[in-house]
This record gives structure tokens, sequence and C-alpha cells, in this order.
């Protein structure tokens, strides 16, 4: 390629899109209520799809998108929108592999706000979750809100991942951003990084002007960098514009042919190649070592306080969220005390059965054999109905752990009620598996809780969404 009389590699261009909506279906039923706004659809899940997912999948977006689809998606999208679920896998194969697909963390957990055990857990179930789908393993994961530090970084490395994509400001300091960069870990292992474009990945995130033609986006925004680039001696590097994948579509209306231009012809009008970071990452490698910045996230500019102690990232008053982080960090030591305690004396490993416990999810075994293959001896009818119970308390424990819970700025909006029916489902199985009575010591510790919008405390929202399940 030659551009103003340079000759060199082309640059390439990745887009990325997190494609991720939590769980909507009530803790108690498994069904999603009617969702006043998502008209004239039923629920929030069906509009986006009729708005964004089947209409990129319509166009073959996904064969040239680096892109995440969460797990609570994807197992919406394969029960309700079973062509669209198809055609997003059959695109992310067109390229060889699983194309741009990268894996996420399954529950969408702030992981450095977990222990090191349930980053585990999440980072083993997403992998699970990606394999069942895309038919072979991942080689990248997105971290919920990119959220993230040395040991959710080590868990990755410690489990094959060999990638993960961040905000240029969760490096220690400036980083070049069109080459990736490795991350070295204390255990000797590393993971590398890639670095989005922080200007084009706002400008296309936050700027509906920037996205009205794609034809302008390429000449206006791309084509200046190209020579620059190669006079510096990144002529072969890449370019990682991030965003929701929402955006493309139902945050922004029509988005879907802005990105289909961009990634079909436009960028390499302009001297791109579209090309995705695992690709990227095997025929170049890294560009160097980098730390990173502990504890933080591309959502919240206070480390991870937006999802723990509250901060100005969300409006109004957010001293709710310290109260009931702090409870439910309560309730999973709890929780899991009883799970070693009583699990330990029935399986040769709890943890490694809960880790393994994400096939039954997927329907890949039943949880009978499971049991078998992980029992400390051959277990009477009482017992493995014992080892069930904890088994699906440790599935809700990680659910009232769901990020968006504690994203939003008031306490009663559906997310949170979610998070805290979860946590009545979790309860229930700890004191029918264990006798442990943990509910009323959970409910006394949410009353410092209160709604801005409704004034509900957080003892009484638990009370009405826990229901029989206390």
């Amino acid at each position: 390629m030659s551009v103003d009389g340079v000759d060199g590699p082309r640059p390439i261009l990745c887009v990325h899109g997190h494609f991720y909506q939590p769980p909507r279906e009530d803790p108690r039923t498994g069904r999603i209520p009617h969702e006043p706004g998502a008209e004239p659809y039923p629920n929030f899940n069906a509009r986006i799809t009729a708005e964004c997912y089947r209409p990129n999948a319509q166009l073959g977006n996904f064969a040239r998108l680096s892109f995440d689809l969460g797990p609570t998606l994807a197992t919406w999208l394969a029960a309700e929108a079973a062509d669209v679920h198809t055609a997003i896998v059959a695109q992310a194969g067109e390229s060889g592999g699983a194309g741009g697909a990268m894996a996420q963390a399954y529950n969408h957990r702030i992981l450095p706000l977990a222990t090191r055990r349930d980053i585990t857990t999440q980072v083993r179930w997403g992998m699970a979750d990606f394999t069942h789908r895309f038919g072979q393993a991942p080689r990248g994961m997105w971290l919920p809100e990119t959220a993230v530090d040395r040991q959710t970084l080590d868990v990755l490395a410690e489990n094959g991942i060999e990638f993960t994509i961040l905000a240029p400001w969760q490096a220690l300091g400036p980083v070049e951003t069109r080459r990736p960069h490795r991350v070295q870990l204390s255990s000797g292992r590393s993971v590398a990084v890639f670095f989005y474009d922080g200007s084009l990945s706002a400008d296309v995130s936050f700027n509906e002007d920037a996205t009205r033609d794609a034809g302008e986006f390429a000449s206006t925004r791309l084509a200046p960098r190209v020579p620059a680039d190669e006079a510096t001696g990144v002529g072969s590097g890449i370019t990682v514009i991030a965003s929701d994948g929402e955006l493309y579509g139902h945050h922004q209306p029509g988005r879907e042919h802005f990105l289909h231009a961009l990634l079909f012809g436009e960028a390499e009008r302009v001297g791109y190649e579209v090309g995705v970071p695992g690709t990227y990452l095997a025929q170049h490698g890294v560009g160097g070592d980098v730390a990173i910045a502990e504890s933080t996230a591309w959502s919240c500019p206070h480390g991870l306080a937006r999802w723990s102690t509250g901060c100005a990232c969300t409006q109004g008053v957010s001293a709710w969220k310290r109260i009931v982080f702090e409870a439910l960090a309560w309730l999973t030591e709890r929780m899991d005390a009883a799970f070693e305690a009583v699990g330990g004396r029935l399986l040769r490993d709890p943890w490694a059965a809960r880790d393994a416990y994400i096939h039954v999810l997927l329907g890949e075994r039943v949880i009978e054999d499971l049991i078998d293959e992980h029992a400390a001896r051959t277990l009477g009818p009482e017992e493995r109905a014992v080892v069930s119970q904890l088994l699906e308390g440790q599935v809700f424990g990680q659910r009232m752990h769901t990020s968006c819970g504690l994203f939003w700025e008031d306490l009663n909006r559906l997310e949170m009620r979610n998070n805290l029916a979860y946590a009545a489902r979790a309860i229930g199985c700890v004191e029918a598996a264990t006798g442990a009575s943990l509910g009323t010591e959970f409910r006394r510790r949410l009353q410092g809780a209160r709604s801005a919008a409704t004034s509900a405390t957080g003892d009484r929202i638990y009370t009405e969404v826990a229901g029989s399940s206390r």
C-alpha cells in the first residue's frame, strides 16, 4: 500500500462491540415480566434484538467485528431468537476458528471486587459458555466494565486466556495504543492487553454526528492517521474502537448501517485492513511490557467506587451502594463457609464441583452424573439432594453480584431488585441444605439503604422480592 508516497504494511482497524444484557427474568418464575418502555415489544431483550442484534446479524457485521456476547444474553437469544444466535456464531467462524469472538466473565461481575475463588469460577464458566456456543476454547476474554487488577489477569492467564481489551487510562502511565502490550504477573504468567483508542471510541459512543456517515468518518477521523502511523513506525499497528454493541441500532438508530459500511468498504478505502485482536496477536505479537492501574474500569474514574461505595458517576445520593455491597459480601462469606463445611464432607472438592456445574447449566450433562463424579463416597438420596441444593445456591450467589444492580442510580430499580431476589433464592438453598438461617441478618444489614426515588429501604425491598424464597 502507498499512502501519501509512504510505502508500508496496512494498519489494522478493529471495532469491538460489547454485547450484553443483564438477566431480566424474574428470579422466582424464570420468566421476563412485561417491561414498560419496551413497547411495542414485551421486554427490552426483544426490543433490542429487533433494533440491534437481528439487523447486525442480517447485515453480516459479526463476520468482521471483534465482539463478546454475554452469556445471559446469549442464553436468551438461543431460546427466543435462535436464528439470530445461529447467525452470530456462523459469522464469527467465517474467517476461521471463532473469528473475532471473545468470551465474557459469566455473570458480569466486577471481578476485582470478588474473591480469587469467585473470579476463577466466573472465568471458567464464561469460557465453558463460549466453548459451548462457538465450538472451541476462547483466546480472549472481555472483563465486565473492563474492571481489572493483577489478580484478575493472573486468573485469566492461569486458565489459558491470552488477551483482553482495556481503556488507555487503565495503563499505568502513557501507552502506545496501536500495539498490544504484555502484563507480566508475579506468578510468572503474562497476559496481552489491547488498549482501545480513547478519542475514536468516545466519538463512536457519544457523538451521534460522528457516526451519521461512515465515509465521512473514515475520511476525516481515520485517514489522517494512516501516514502518521507509518512515519512513526507503527504502520502495521492496530487501532481498536470499543463501545457497547447495542450502540449499533439501539442506542443510536440505524448505526448498524454505519458499522457495515465502515467494516466492508470505507475503512479499506482510506488505507486500513479490518482485523481482530486474536489474529493480530498471532501475526505480530506484543509491542512491549506495560503495568496496569490497579482496580480500574472503563466507566468509572473513581476506581471501582461505582459498584462498591458509591461515587459521583451516578446521579443523586449513592450512599446506599456501600450498605448493599457490604451486605452482599457478608452473605457471600457466610454462604461459602456453609458450602465448604457441608460440601466438604460430601464432595472431594466442592469448589471444583462448583466450577464443573456450568456444564449442568448449559445442558451438557445432568446433575446426577456430576454428583457421582465429584462425590467423596457413595451418597444416599438425602445427601445427593443436599449437594444439589448447595450447588444451586452457589449459582444464585453468583447472580446476586451482577454488576448492573450497583451500576445505576437507584436502589429500587429492576436490576437491584433482581439481585436481592437472587440473594433470597441463595439463602433459601443454603437453609434447605444446611439449616443455616441467613435471611434475618441479611435483611437487617440492608436497613440503612434507601431509594431516593421511592423512599423504599433495602430491607423492605428484600422482603418484597423474597416471597416464598425466604
